[in-house]
């Protein structure tokens, strides 16, 4: 998504990307300029539970996994090389377990209501948007990336999937995360797209299909003008940013300056904002892991770690099985690893009341440089925590209140 290594004024590692990834030939590796892409990636499987969880998650986790399963088994057809989003998305998101988290720590830290309305901030496909908005009607959500090429793979992929009834209920912003009023609305027109599908029967439904497949993308605006700030929006209940995405804001400054900007979405009545985090020893020294699906192996690279700066650079690669391709540094980020205590204090400067930590600790890394997968164990489980030992891996949860 971002390219040619540009960086924005903000810092905010994206660009606005003009060109897709190619594949090189079997046996060569591909490697792409570095970008700035999309959300960072979890080194959590998806699908992990909180601590205390009822039956009803345990099936709602099974339901999750088959159709994972399902999704992996053929992501590409043919000689047709699967789009990187789509890789991606498959590999390290998990918006059904990030929904059903989310709304855990809305009823447990607010209550009093259900959570209806979402801010995804560094929503890239807007993949978790998307399914925020499948299972109630009364729902909204609100997504912003500086990616344009993410977001046009969304309004192509994620918002023709859900249809029109839905998509009037997603709102996808152009923009940054530290201007979010600034943000340009990406106005996907739903009066449009229904005239260019309700059109052909009989014979031409094929005709139909075909239309209704490019119509979204073609009714789609990118430069209409209107910004975020001339746009009614309802408060939000739930703001997040996942998959290490706050790691993009290099310095303090930036950092308190976005959980502002977050504070100032959430509803009066009561919200919350949750992000995600990665830490331990491993993390601060150069490492390559890989987990490997169906018809593709997912493959995180970690760089050198400089201890004064705590940056770091993460490149993500993707190895095709069938037929055999490398898509080397599909996506890439320059880091800061941010501590827990340095995120608490931020969000305790912008204005949150209370912030809560979730924890998990992950497989120590020295054991699973290589292997099937290199997420949790099946009974590993976050819990809430005011303090934690040092580990090799942990990934966190963090739960500000405003």
């Amino acid at each position: 998504m971002g390219k040619h290594g540009k960086k924005q004024s903000q810092r905010q590692q994206r660009s606005y990307g003009q060109r897709s990834s190619h594949f090189s030939p079997e046996g060569d590796d591909f490697d792409e300029s570095e970008q700035y892409p999309l959300t960072a990636p979890s080194l959590s499987t998806p699908n992990s539970s909180l601590a205390n969880d009822g039956e009803e998650d345990v099936g709602h986790k099974q339901q999750e996994d088959n159709q994972q399963q399902k999704n992996y088994q053929n992501p590409s057809v043919g000689n047709i090389i699967p789009s990187k989003f789509l890789l991606y998305q498959q590999s390290v998101q998990s918006p059904k377990g990030d929904v059903s988290y989310l709304q855990k720590f809305f009823l447990m830290y607010v209550g009093g209501r259900v959570p209806l309305h979402l801010q995804e901030d560094f929503c890239g496909t807007a993949f978790l948007s998307t399914e925020w908005i499948r299972a109630d009607p009364r729902r909204t959500a609100v997504s912003l990336d500086l990616d344009l090429e993410a977001l046009r793979w969304c309004i192509e992929n994620n918002i023709d999937e859900i249809g029109v009834d839905r998509c009037s209920r997603i709102s996808l912003f152009h923009g940054n995360v530290l201007h979010p009023h600034k943000a340009k609305l990406i106005n996907l027109n739903p009066e449009d797209y229904i005239q260019k599908v309700a059109h052909g029967d009989g014979e031409d439904h094929h005709i139909q299909d075909a239309t209704a497949k490019t119509s979204l993308d073609s009714a789609a605006c990118f430069n209409n003008g209107i910004l975020k700030k001339d746009v009614r929006l309802p408060a939000r209940d739930i703001v997040c940013a996942f998959n290490y995405s706050c790691c993009c804001l290099h310095n303090r400054k930036e950092l308190v300056s976005y959980f502002k900007n977050v504070l100032d979405a959430l509803s009066k009545k009561g919200g919350i904002f949750v992000m995600d985090l990665y830490g331990g020893t491993s993390s601060e020294h150069e490492l390559r892991l890989q987990r490997r699906f169906p018809n593709f192996t997912y493959i995180w690279e970690q760089g050198e770690f400089d201890i004064i700066q705590r940056k770091t650079k993460i490149s993500l690669h993707f190895h095709i099985h069938e037929p055999q391709r490398k898509i080397r540094h599909a996506f890439s980020y320059n880091w800061r690893l941010w501590s827990l205590a340095e995120i608490r204090d931020g969000l305790e400067e912008a204005g949150f009341r209370s912030i809560h930590f979730w924890i998990r600790e992950m497989p120590d890394t020295k054991e699973l440089k290589s292997a099937e997968g290199f997420g949790p164990s099946r009974d590993a489980l976050y819990e809430e925590v005011s303090s934690f030992r040092q580990q090799d891996a942990w990934n966190a949860y963090v739960v500000a209140v405003a």
